[in-house]
């Protein structure tokens, strides 16, 4: 580091991300700092899923209930009991599954994703490892997990509901069931990941030490592969409600 560059703090990073993405990452890129963010990420997904826990519940009641589909598949008995937890979540699970299980999913999904761009980013450079793939990862979802995270439970506040509010082009459709093909496709698109997905690329032509256009290519192509695989599951979640 150069006497006159400035230290990259966390907040210097956090800013740098939103504000002055290309140098920020090449620095993040370069050094592979990724604790302090990580931990900064995890507490806002924590505390943003125990926001919309009440309200995911109250959908998940609203969708279960009454479906005769779902009750042969799971017969009365166990059909029942998950009604009946809905309607009365426990207090402490909530709180397990927001505060504990969120996190710990979504760190897991980092692990996924960085793992995957690095395959993806063999097929256009030999350079790159997995700490400087994580890193960037990890930063650029200060973009999705912090300020997206925070529009998004605004919007579970206001409308009390976590299918009702969106920040995908599934606002297109407001209508829509959550289970439709409109509200599964254009539920892909979502202005925050797209913007993140977009400081990852940055990131990840440093890491790769290929151009922006390489590295945006990599960074779009996971994001399309993840797309489609979504899209898959809410079609398997469609047949399965009936």
């Amino acid at each position: 580091m150069s006497a006159k560059e400035p230290k990259m703090t966390l907040g210097n990073r956090l800013q740098g991300v939103f504000f002055n993405p290309t140098p920020t990452m090449k620095a993040v890129a370069e050094r592979s700092k990724w604790l302090d963010a990580l931990i900064l990420v995890l507490v806002a997904v924590a505390v943003f899923a125990y926001v919309a826990a009440p309200y995911s519940a109250k959908d998940q009641l609203k969708m279960m209930k009454d479906n005769v589909k779902m009750k042969d598949r799971l017969g009365e008995d166990r059909y029942n009991e998950m009604i009946a937890s809905l309607e009365n979540p426990s207090p402490t699970r909530s709180k397990v599954m927001s505060l504990v299980g969120a996190p710990l999913i979504q760190a897991v999904g980092f692990l996924i994703g960085a793992v995957l761009m690095l395959i993806i980013g063999r097929l256009v450079s030999t350079e790159g490892a997995f700490a400087p793939v994580f890193a960037v990862i990890v930063h650029a979802n200060f973009i999705d997990k912090i300020l997206g995270g925070g529009v998004r439970a605004l919007l579970y506040t206001m409308r009390k509901s976590v299918m009702e509010a969106t920040t995908s082009l599934a606002i297109l459709v407001p209508k829509a069931e959550f289970t439709s093909t409109p509200y599964i496709f254009l539920s892909q698109v979502d202005f925050f990941q797209i913007w993140m997905y977009g400081v990852i690329g940055l990131g990840l032509a440093q890491v790769f030490k290929v151009s922006p256009k390489k590295g945006l290519t990599v960074a779009y192509s996971y994001w399309a592969i993840k797309s489609a695989v979504f899209v898959a599951f809410g079609f398997l979640i469609r047949s399965f409600l009936g």
